[in-house]
């Protein structure tokens, strides 16, 4: 009679938890589907591609003809050309205006565009964004379907989204899954910096890419873009660019055929514990600056190394990669005001932004030596006789990294050290004898946040004494 009972309540237990799964489950993925996919298109890119033979002139291997006395530039082969092609999913966001990634149509020499209806046109490729991996596609057809646009800006972890593509060029294919994360920093070509992605499990392969990623609503609030693969198919982690950030793309785009995007001119790194720590602040959050470039946005607004970004433009900033995400939307010349923790306290500045520049920089090679035993270093005065140190700032050089040492995989050889900070109080250092004059206000066991400059860039990397 127990095990009756027993029995029974499993079944009870197994049926109401099915039950629950299943009432879980969106019931209007179908409608969803047949409003939202005539506004969905298969991507065809054709491109031409240079090769040369590397098996001799005309079949004949290279040893042969080197052996009759044939010259290298006789024996080569010429370069010729074959056509490419490459397949992905776009959608018709207004007009005739079309959507899609920047890696489906690059260097395309024509771009064919597929309804679900049937119907395929040339594309025109009006304007391009690597840095967002978008493009904007425009046709000349007529009464052309489009999506409805959400807002990715209210997506939360759990949502439901749903992709339509054509994976591995099967069309107007549909798979189902939800946000498992947002704001996702992934270095792919240098996209990582200023697409804050949508993490899904929406199974998403070659040929999905540039196609729309739709809420419950039928609304578009992703662009699926990359997967996270060993293998190149799916394995479980897809990244969509949210429509917000496509919108304000396309809308350049549209507008004046490029994209801009805010500056400010600094170099920054994670706070971890015991940066913070070092730093005077209550726990590890925020972008803290390494370096600030003179004349840019940063510098004009007072923000100085050591000075941590919690928050630009009352948008929070838990890690560094949240602050080029949050910047780069804003266009140039636009004030933003931000919350930032210096020297332990909140202060607020108010900065004018700049436009996204190129740069470049160099390494800066060592003296001579001198020892520094609490953190395991050897360091020497700059030799302001050599040219590639006589504009570098006040600091000694690090010629030298002791293995298993505090400083070690922290500091590296070349590194110049400008400043030693600890708890609000700043040390500066001018040549070897002000470093060692800094190390002695400390006890084994503090940690110090040590100011350097490593290949032209600034960097504060915190250290604990010996």
């Amino acid at each position: 009679m127990y095990k009756l009972k027993l029995k029974n309540f499993f079944i009870v237990t197994f049926l109401i938890s099915t039950a629950n799964i299943f009432a879980a489950l969106p019931e209007n993925i179908s409608d969803l589907v047949d409003e939202s996919a005539p506004a969905v298109v298969n991507i065809t890119a054709k491109k031409e591609v240079s090769q040369r033979s590397s098996y001799g002139y005309g079949g004949i291997p290279d040893e042969m003809l080197e052996r009759f006395g044939i010259p290298r530039e006789f024996r080569e082969m010429p370069q010729q050309k074959r056509e490419a092609v490459s397949f992905g999913s776009g959608f018709i966001l207004k007009e005739n205006y079309i959507m899609t990634n920047f890696h489906v149509v690059e260097d395309a020499t024509e771009v064919v565009v597929s309804l679900s209806d049937r119907r395929e046109f040339i594309a025109e490729v009006i304007g391009v964004d690597p840095l967002s991996d978008l493009a904007v596609l425009e046709v000349k057809g007529k009464n052309l379907p489009s999506v409805d646009v959400g807002n990715s800006d209210e997506l939360k972890v759990g949502d439901w989204v749903i992709a339509i593509g054509s994976p591995f060029s099967f069309d107007f294919s549909v798979t189902a899954g939800i946000v498992s994360a947002k704001g996702r920093s992934i270095q792919n070509n240098n996209i990582g910096n200023y697409v804050p992605f949508l993490q899904t499990d929406v199974a998403i392969n070659p040929g999905n890419s540039g196609g729309p990623l739709f809420n419950l609503d039928g609304e578009v609030v992703g662009i699926n873009s990359q997967i996270y693969s060993r293998s190149g198919g799916y394995q479980g982690l897809a990244f969509a660019i949210p429509i917000n950030v496509a919108i304000d793309v396309a809308d350049q785009i549209i507008l004046s055929g490029e994209v801009s995007r805010g500056y400010l001119g600094v170099r920054m790194s994670e706070v971890d514990s015991d940066l913070a720590d070092a730093l005077g602040m209550k726990k590890p959050y925020g972008a803290l600056i390494n370096d600030v470039e003179e004349g840019e946005s940063a510098d004009l607004a007072g923000l100085i190394p050591g000075d941590v970004i919690i928050e630009f433009d009352d948008k929070q900033i838990k890690f560094s990669t949240d602050l080029p995400h949050v910047v780069g939307q804003i266009k140039p010349n636009t004030e933003a005001l931000a919350k930032v923790i210096r020297d332990g306290e909140e202060i607020s500045l108010e900065f004018i932004l700049g436009e996204l520049p190129v740069n470049s920089d160099t390494f800066i090679p060592a003296k001579t030596q001198t020892s520094s035993d609490p953190i395991g270093i050897k360091v020497a005065d700059l030799d302001r006789d050599n040219p590639s140190m006589a504009n570098m700032p006040d600091g000694v050089i690090v010629s030298r990294v002791n293995p298993n040492s505090p400083a070690s995989g922290k500091v590296n050889r070349g590194d110049v050290i400008t400043m030693i900070q600890f708890k609000g109080k700043k040390y500066e250092v001018f040549n070897v004898k002000s470093f060692n004059d800094a190390l002695e206000n400390f006890s084994t066991g503090d940690k110090v946040a040590v100011h350097l400059i490593r290949s032209g860039n600034r960097f504060i990397r915190s250290i604990t004494l010996n």
